[in-house]
C-alpha cells in the first residue's frame, strides 16, 4: 500500500471516518491495475491510490458504496461478459466490463468503519470504569464533565460541551452523574441520534428522573428510548460491576440486532445512464465522455466508447438506459 494511503487511513480511522479499501488480488493484462495496488475510497467518492482504468474504478466506486452501507467485504470479478460463468463462485460479484481490452481484474473491497463511541456522561466511579473498559474494546470513548461539583449554569455548560455532530447512530450515551444533572443530562442525550441511552440510578431514583422529564414535555417516545436502570440486572453489585452490567447489555443488544444501524455513508445517490457501446453503467456526474444524439445526451464510460458510437450510432439501437 502506498505511504499517503496508509497514512490518509490512520487518519481516518482516528477521526471514526468509515471508509473503503480496494485491493487488486488478480489481473490478466492489459488491464491496468496491478496485483496489490490498493485504493481508498471515502463515502463521498473520492479515490485516493490506484486500481484500474476508466472501466474498473467507476464499478469499484459504487460496490465500494454499497459495502459501506451494508458494512460487508466482498470480492469483484471485472471481465468480459462471456467469462462471468467461469469465474461465478458463492461470495463474489461478477460484473462485465468490455472497454476495448481484453484485460480483468478481481478487486477485494473492504469497508472499514468506525468503533462504536461510548459517551459517558457525569464523573461517578460507574462513568470512570465504563470508558476505561470501553476503550479496552477498542471503542472510541467521550467523558463528559468538568470534574467538579456542577449546578445551574455550570450544569448547562457541560452539558452543551456535548457536541451533536460527534454523536451519531454508532454511539451509546451512559448518563452517571449520580443526581447531580441527570435530568438535564439525559433530556440532551435524547436529543442525539445515539442507538443507546442508559441511566445509571436505583429504579426509584431512575422513575424519578424520567417522571420529571415528562412533566417538562418530552415526548413518550423520546422517553422510552432510555434505558433505566442501565445495564443488566445482577444485583447490588459494585461500581466496576455496574460498567461490565451495562456494557454487557449494550454488546448484547448489538448482537440480537436491537440497536439501530449506523448510517455512514453521507453520499446521495447518483444518477447512472448506461453505455450504448459496452453496457456499462456510467454515472452521469462524473462522465467525462458523452455526445448528443437525436436530441438526447449518450454517455459513455471511456473515449473508445465514444469514438465508436460516434463513428457509427446506427449500430447501437438501444440508445441510454
Amino acid at each position: 500500500m502506498r505511504p499517503d494511503v496508509l497514512k490518509l487511513a490512520a487518519d481516518l480511522s482516528a477521526r471514526g471516518t468509515p471508509y473503503v479499501l480496494a485491493t487488486v488480488v488478480w489481473r490478466r493484462a492489459p488491464s491496468s491495475g496491478q496485483e496489490g495496488a490498493t485504493a481508498l475510497i471515502t463515502s463521498d467518492r473520492t479515490v485516493r491510490g490506484w486500481i484500474g482504468g476508466a472501466c474498473a474504478e467507476p464499478t469499484v466506486v459504487r460496490e465500494a458504496m454499497k459495502a459501506i452501507d451494508e458494512g460487508t467485504p466482498r470480492l469483484l470479478f471485472l471481465g468480459p461478459a462471456e467469462e462471468l460463468a467461469a469465474h461465478a463462485r458463492d461470495g463474489v460479484v461478477s460484473v462485465p466490463i468490455a472497454c476495448q481490452s481484453e484485460g480483468a481484474l478481481e478487486v477485494y473491497v473492504e469497508p472499514v468503519l468506525p468503533q462504536p463511541q461510548l459517551v459517558a456522561i457525569g464523573r461517578s466511579p460507574a462513568a470512570l470504569a465504563l470508558t476505561r473498559m470501553a476503550r479496552g474494546l477498542e471503542w472510541r470513548t467521550l467523558a463528559i464533565d468538568d470534574g467538579d461539583d456542577v449546578s445551574g449554569h455550570e450544569a448547562d455548560a457541560v452539558i452543551a460541551s456535548l457536541d451533536l455532530g460527534d454523536v451519531d447512530g454508532r454511539s451509546f450515551i451512559v448518563v452517571a452523574t449520580q443526581g447531580h444533572y441527570d435530568e438535564d443530562a439525559l433530556e440532551r442525550a435524547l436529543d442525539t441520534p445515539a442507538a443507546y441511552v442508559g441511566l445509571v440510578a436505583s429504579a426509584k431514583r431512575a422513575e424519578a428522573v424520567l417522571g420529571y422529564l415528562r412533566d417538562r414535555g418530552v415526548p413518550e417516545d423520546r422517553i422510552a428510548r432510555v434505558h433505566a436502570p442501565a445495564g443488566l440486572d445482577l444485583g447490588h453489585i459494585a461500581s466496576d460491576e455496574i460498567a461490565v452490567a451495562i456494557l454487557a447489555e449494550i454488546v448484547g443488544l448489538r448482537a440480537a440486532g436491537a440497536l439501530d444501524a449506523p448510517e455512514v455513508s453521507a453520499a446521495a445517490p447518483r444518477h447512472v445512464e448506461i453505455d450504448p457501446v459496452c453496457g456499462m453503467s456510467v454515472d452521469v456526474a462524473d462522465a467525462r465522455y458523452r455526445t448528443t444524439h437525436d436530441g438526447r445526451t449518450v454517455y459513455f464510460c471511456s473515449a473508445g466508447c465514444l469514438d465508436a458510437f460516434e463513428q457509427d450510432p446506427a449500430r447501437f439501437q438501444k440508445v441510454g438506459p
